[in-house]
């Protein structure tokens, strides 16, 4: 399975254009029946809107997209908003453009302007993910080297899930499966060997980028 990147959680922006309100919001979705969910939600949410225009991309490989208009004219909305999506490379991810309308007309044009634009500075403000192959595995260490530990993690962009302090501590990290023997490596080296790696297995992770 190859890494690709996707948006973290929810992100809502906002803006006015021509007495016009846009409200973005996006989110990671996994599958078909998370979009629609999602997009039901939001529909619900914004009830009193004019439009809820949508586009989504719900698995890792770009297949099945779906977008809609909404009852905005043909191809002003929804095509927009995923043409967005797949130049700025995204998959799992779902976004709908909720429009409160202002009393003035954009026009054909001026509507893939703003929905497009809406979906863009959203996308480009949201928390990216990129989803890689990674090692998960527990880091039993004493207290006294606690501190060099989480610096270590730290340092080396290494995600701590977990830390359990007990006898010992042990810390529940993943790490990249690319970079796993050099990392586990060089953190015995750092703790001069006083470290205990046991590996608990491997799986797709979102890592912030």
């Amino acid at each position: 399975m190859q890494s690709y990147l996707s948006v973290s959680g929810v992100k809502v922006t906002e803006k006015v254009i021509e007495k016009s309100r846009f409200i973005t919001t996006s989110k990671h979705v996994e599958g078909d029946k998370q979009a629609k969910a999602f997009i039901a939600e939001i529909s619900a949410k914004y009830s009193d809107a004019t439009h809820n225009c949508y586009a989504y991309i719900p698995d890792s490989l770009g297949n099945f997209p779906r977008f809609s208009d909404d009852n905005e004219p043909q191809g002003t909305a929804g095509m927009p908003i995923l043409e967005v999506i797949k130049n700025k490379k995204l998959f799992e991810t779902a976004v709908v453009v909720t429009r409160y309308f202002g009393g003035v007309k954009l026009g054909a044009g001026g509507l893939v302007r703003a929905y497009s634009g809406s979906a863009a500075e959203n996308l480009e403000a949201s928390q990216k993910v990129l989803y890689e192959n990674c090692a998960e595995s527990f880091y039993t260490v004493g207290y006294t080297d606690v501190d060099a530990a989480i610096r270590f993690f730290s340092e080396t962009g290494a995600d701590v899930l977990n830390t359990d302090y007990a006898n010992e501590v042990v810390f529940t990290v993943a790490v990249k499966k690319n970079v796993e023997d050099d990392f586990n490596k060089n953190l015995l080296n750092r703790l001069c060997g006083k470290v205990k790696i046991q590996k608990i297995k491997e799986y797709f992770y979102p890592f912030k980028i």
